[in-house]
């Protein structure tokens, strides 16, 4: 997996390409948001649209960015997730807890909100 970043003046962007699942992908998406935590991030947007697949070692690492965000008072926000990933993330219900965007636009201005 390969994941890029970048800034805006809402949130920091992370471009993920390649599958989600357990081993260098997860773990190496773990240590990202780490980092970015670590120098000051607080808004995250991730986007989904190279991820073609997750398991559930990449679930988990969708939550970790999540509760990680929310413990230093930011926010987390995924968009732009393939079908198969939507379906995974809706068959065991985190579909109602992450915030889900179809597009970059959408989910940059949730920021605003």
């Amino acid at each position: 997996m390969t994941i890029s970043v970048r800034n805006t003046d809402t949130a920091t962007i992370l471009d993920m390409s390649g599958p989600l699942k357990l081993g260098e992908g997860e773990q190496g998406f773990r240590d990202r948001v780490r980092q970015l935590l670590e120098a000051g991030a607080k808004n995250l947007a991730i986007n989904m649209a190279g991820v073609p697949i997750t398991d559930s070692s990449g679930i988990g690492a969708m939550m970790y960015a999540y509760t990680s965000v929310k413990k230093v008072g930011g926010k987390c926000k995924f968009f732009a997730p393939s079908k198969q990933v939507r379906q995974i993330l809706k068959m065991v219900l985190l579909d109602t807890v992450f915030e889900l965007y179809e597009d970059e636009a959408a989910a940059l201005a949730s920021f605003l909100k």
